[in-house]
């Protein structure tokens, strides 16, 4: 993309009048699943199968989007996080993986946008996420989907604090999509509360995968269906006691998992998709690394999660300027998988230009 998309604001009277509609959970959601196609197969083998892919096919490209806020703390991840998306997808000729945009939900344009290509969505009416910034996430995506021009047919959501291993194959397969199975998310296990979003007649719990909204390889098509719903269930989770309660930080993640299977879009689960240090040791034949969890050693290489560290890499150190350049490797003995971690950071660091000037 050779340049980024500057998106026109919505009014704000009519960004209030949308949001006062979408937030009308039962009305909008009921209408939208009388028209839900429900045809789900019943076998969980076909769904989630291991995909052998080739990479000899003709390119499926997907476009990679990236929702974040305007805080340094995201923008430093988001720079990263493209420079390594460039170099991935530049390293294969006939790579699946097509443009690449930072949905920036702050509501205004920012100073990196020259650097990455970006589009500027509304953020929710004030107070609407209840201090829960992710709840800005869908409601992006819904403005992006309705108003970007996104030639790609199928879209990779990911997240500012992924980093691409290497290129990554469109993994999703006959209107299925690819996603990541995440251990926390657990439909039977909250089958009581979610029956408020997911009613007994649109299918068994276990039609709910255990994903979130990223990494998950998508039709285009699908997604723009998805959104609104997924919007709507977020907002309805919230404000509703004891879904808030039960799901937490990953309520949102959940959310997406209901919206998904109300549309009849089942996805593949791929282990191989990331993984996330340090309790995934190597990297392997994994795409993504996600540094979400604190990496915290001893100088002997002794991991001493939930205490800081001699040695540690955690993303939440630098909440309000970027990481250094140059930062120290970890000590001998720490896994492969932080490792990589941090010398991909340094990279980066080393060749963003005006890395600490620009702040």
């Amino acid at each position: 993309m050779a340049s980024p998309w500057r998106i026109r604001s919505f009014a704000s009277p009519l960004l209030i009048c949308i949001a006062v509609v979408l937030i009308t959970y039962n009305a909008i959601l009921f209408s939208t699943n009388a028209r839900l196609h429900s045809d789900l197969s019943t076998s969980s083998l076909h769904f989630h199968r291991t995909l052998s892919v080739s990479h000899s096919h003709k390119p499926r490209l997907f476009h990679t989007a990236v929702t974040a806020s305007d805080s340094v703390y995201n923008t430093w991840q988001c720079r990263v996080m493209y420079y390594w998306f460039k170099k991935a997808r530049e390293s294969r000729v006939g790579s699946d993986m097509g443009g690449f945009t930072r949905i920036l939900h702050s509501g205004k344009p920012d100073s990196f946008m020259g650097e990455i290509p970006t589009f500027v969505a509304q953020p929710l009416p004030d107070g609407t996420d209840q201090g829960y910034i992710v709840l800005n996430r869908p409601w992006a995506f819904v403005q992006w989907l309705q108003k970007a021009n996104i030639p790609e047919e199928y879209i990779l959501m990911a997240e500012p604090d992924h980093i691409i291993v290497k290129p990554i194959p469109n993994l999703s397969v006959d209107g299925q999509a690819a996603a990541f199975p995440f251990f926390y998310i657990e439909p039977q296990k909250y089958e009581p509360v979610l029956r408020k979003f997911f009613p007994e007649d649109r299918g068994p719990i276990n039609t709910i995968d255990p994903i979130g909204n990223s990494p998950v390889i998508i039709e285009k098509k699908s997604l723009g269906k998805i959104a609104p719903t997924w919007m709507n269930i977020s907002l309805a989770m919230k404000k509703d006691t004891d879904a808030d309660k039960s799901f937490g930080w990953v309520l949102e993640m959940y959310a997406y998992a209901v919206a998904s299977a109300l549309h009849g879009v089942r996805s593949i689960l791929h282990k191989n998709f990331m993984i996330q240090p340090p309790w995934d040791l190597e990297v392997g034949d994994k795409f993504i690394i996600h540094y979400t969890y604190g990496c915290d050693y001893t100088m002997e290489g002794k991991l001493t999660y939930g205490k800081i560290g001699e040695w540690r890499f955690d993303k939440r150190s630098y909440d309000n300027s970027p990481p250094p350049r140059n930062l120290p490797l970890p000590p001998k003995s720490v896994p492969e998988s932080v490792v990589t971690l941090v010398t991909m950071v340094n990279e980066a660091t080393a060749n963003i230009p005006n890395w600490e000037s620009s702040w």
